[in-house]
């Protein structure tokens, strides 16, 4: 075992990549659409170093590791520049990845989310149910003036069909918002688990939110899955360490829980936003991200070793 503080630039300490690996990591370091406070192109840097803690990588639940079955590839390379030039990159790149491995992907701001589900609805031939964590809705129809950012992505998504509108499912949900954001994912068939309804909900206590996601997604014949989880669903008691932190967000515990359940569902991918290191103390947000990072591979390994 390699000592678990010496300096490695990947996520878990993953050797370089073969190119066989099932499951591939990759950074995306912009946040160009960011509203409030930068940062998050330096997330996946410290989510990797966060990773180096887990040691040998298995996991207390599912009994499995990453290690041999994961490849870090680094950083995508992304102008640094607009949000359409940024865009335009991602579409030339992601494909290629997708035919190869069930990727993660390590934010970055949120308005990248909508070029990685144009990428998988294009990929798969269909549009994606959703688990979308998160303090903000993401449904504006334009945000500060601009068309298309970090809190339109998911309207976007809709507007464009890559989302199957009742598999939309929004937990964590908070922020200030005009009823018509708020309600948008309700409104089309979708399920919002809000902040509040949630407080206070520890361990089994959660397990009726899991029961209707999962009876949902049955209902739905099972579709494909994209789990998107910005890291500002949890409260900034644990994750100080992003842009626009909202009080009265999930627990870490919470967070792990819902992730270590809903990761088994038919899932194609996950990414990780918004995690912002020079606000972060103590690497509580860092840490937070790689856990549930590891925690959604591991899951994935347990229930399907080949995706």
């Amino acid at each position: 075992m390699t000592f678990p503080f010496q300096h490695h630039p990947h996520f878990l300490q993953c050797p370089p990549p073969r190119g066989d690996e099932p499951f591939a990591l990759a950074g995306l370091c912009w946040d160009g659409a960011t509203t409030n406070r930068p940062g998050a192109r330096l997330g996946p840097g410290a989510i990797r170093a966060a990773s180096q803690l887990l040691c040998d990588g298995t996991h207390p639940l599912f009994d499995t590791s990453p290690q041999g079955q994961l490849a870090d590839l680094g950083d995508l390379p992304l102008p640094n520049t607009s949000l359409a030039a940024v865009r335009q990159a991602l579409a030339a790149q992601v494909p290629a990845l997708l035919a190869r491995h069930h990727m993660v992907w390590l934010g970055g701001d949120h308005s990248l989310t909508l070029s990685l589900l144009r990428a998988y609805r294009q990929h798969l031939g269909q549009p994606l149910a959703l688990v979308h964590f998160d303090a903000h809705c993401d449904t504006w129809t334009e945000h500060f003036g601009e068309p298309s950012g970090h809190g339109t992505w998911v309207h976007e998504a809709l507007q464009e069909g890559l989302l199957r509108p009742e598999g939309v499912v929004q937990i964590g949900i908070r922020s200030a918002a005009e009823r018509a954001a708020r309600e948008r994912v309700s409104a089309v068939g979708g399920l919002v688990f809000d902040g509040r309804s949630l407080r206070g909900l520890e361990g089994a206590a959660l397990a009726p939110l899991l029961r209707t996601v999962r009876e949902r997604m049955a209902a739905l014949g099972h579709p494909p899955v994209y789990i998107s989880l910005d890291i500002d669903c949890l409260d900034p008691a644990c994750a100080p360490g992003t842009g626009t932190p909202e009080p009265g967000g999930l627990s870490s515990g919470q967070l792990l829980t819902l992730l270590e359940d809903l990761a088994t569902l038919n899932c194609v991918g996950l990414d990780c936003m918004e995690v912002s290191p020079p606000y972060d103390h103590a690497q509580l947000t860092s840490l937070a991200a790689a856990h549930a990072v590891w925690s959604y591979l591991c899951a994935r390994l347990a229930h399907s070793p080949r995706p």
